[in-house]
């Protein structure tokens, strides 16, 4: 199971540095629509390069895989507010709508940023914010303009103003292998040193609120489950039982975490009360069940098991003594799911004849798709609206992290420049 035997895999790692995840659409969809994200005016001050609003905007509108922005040299003007904007001009473009806007400093560490969209057949504007933000938050805040933009245009909320976490580890020359934890934005910037150790570390996983992770360290030589606050650095460890301690994942509510432990035996799951720190066994059986979530309603989780000979997923109601259920029979080997925030759709790796790929099962039909090439494909997350699906691969022999639509048409490669990076983890929320 990956989650439990990640810790063994051999990389080949190069120096350890805080890199910024260098995204690549490697795959775009025919049929994305044509948009136009106008630069965004600077008034007083000096224009920030690494914080380029409207260039993250467009950035982010790109990846989501449903929308082509046009470049710069295809803008036929530079509008700067409403009244500039010839929608008889644009429509002769193609696009459908059309984002303006602009960036104020109004003191040192004071901007107010602005945007406004127009529906370009209609001929009016369909949505603006304005925005305060300081230097720091100024990325953030033109994530959170390309949510509204893809909460507004297709209904799904957006997920660019989020975090991601991941697990990074580099060897210098003669020196022992040092491991990160490391978070950064949804396009690679920002990165964050969590914490560094010389042992493994796995598994991380987002709270609901998105303030805290959960993860499995061996820093102390034996598998302990950490819960880690992100703006405090303070932890706290949760799990230390014999043998094995893995595979952490919250509930819904925050309140509880799934973890899979070995303390009576086989590796089964439980399910750890974090404030009384009382546990309810879930399962109990002579096979290895490991890799537990949660559906979005809290009633029951999905696991991974080989209780049928080769690893699938089982579903098994939340209460000790539930009978398990199971949802995979394609495929010698399923497992690792990750459920969608609307419960209809799990992501998994789906193994056959050593090759390794990235599946999507529809609950309603119970028909699996697979959305990744492989041949080593793993720890599948699914973005918090759904529509995307991050998972760690392996590009010319490197450990990368990668992006695939649900649907498989729209795929993407984030690389470090240096050092190898696993086992990513996207939080549903911005803290």
């Amino acid at each position: 199971m990956k989650r439990l035997l990640s810790g063994l895999i051999l990389f080949c790692f190069y120096s350890l540095a805080q890199a910024v995840l260098n995204i690549e659409i490697t795959e775009g969809v025919e049929g994305s629509l044509p948009i136009a994200v106008v630069p965004f005016q600077w008034h007083g001050g000096t224009k920030l390069a690494d914080a380029d609003v409207s260039a993250i905007i467009a950035s982010d509108l790109a990846r989501s895989g449903k929308f082509a922005p046009l470049a710069d040299k295809d803008l036929i003007a530079y509008p700067k507010q409403p009244e500039d904007v010839h929608f008889q001009s644009w429509r002769m473009t193609g696009v459908d709508h059309l984002i303006i806007g602009g960036v104020k400093q109004e003191a040192e560490n004071q901007y107010q940023v602005y945007f406004r969209m127009f529906d370009v057949l209609k001929g009016e504007q369909v949505l603006g914010y304005n925005f305060s933000a300081t230097r720091a938050s100024l990325r953030s805040v033109a994530h959170r303009i390309s949510d509204h933009i893809i909460k507004a245009l297709t209904g799904l909320p957006g997920a660019f103003d989020a975090r991601i976490a991941y697990i990074t580890a580099a060897q210098n020359p003669g020196k022992a292998v040092k491991y990160l934890l490391q978070s950064a934005d949804t396009d690679g910037f920002n990165s964050q040193n969590l914490l560094l150790s010389d042992e493994p570390i796995m598994s991380p996983a987002w709270s609901p609120a998105g303030d805290r992770l959960a993860y499995v360290s061996f820093e102390n030589g034996v598998a302990e489950i950490f819960v880690h606050n992100i703006h405090t650095a303070k932890r706290e460890q949760i799990s230390k039982f014999a043998g094995i301690n893995g595979a952490p994942a919250w509930s819904p509510d925050g309140r509880k975490m799934a973890i899979t432990l070995s303390k009576d035996g086989n590796p089964d799951i439980y399910v750890l009360n974090l404030d009384s720190k009382e546990l309810t066994r879930i399962t109990s059986h002579w096979s290895i069940d490991t890799e537990a979530v949660w559906m979005p309603d809290g009633r029951s989780l999905v696991f991974t098991s080989n209780r049928s000979g080769k690893p699938q997923l089982y579903q098994v109601a939340f209460k000790a003594g539930a009978r398990p259920q199971r949802l995979t029979f394609e495929g010698s080997y399923n497992a690792n799911a990750s459920v969608s925030a609307d419960g209809k759709t799990i992501s998994f790796v789906n193994g056959d004849s050593n090759v390794f790929r990235i599946a999507v099962l529809y609950l309603d039909t119970g028909l699996v798709q697979i959305v990744t090439d492989g041949p080593l494909d793993e720890s599948p997350e699914f973005s918090p609206n759904g529509s995307m699906i991050i998972y760690a691969s392996q590009h010319k022999g490197q450990p990368v992290l990668a992006a695939v639509s649900t649907d498989g048409r729209h795929k993407q490669r984030l690389g470090l420049s240096d050092g190898d990076v696993r086992e990513p983890a996207w939080s549903s929320v911005r803290k």
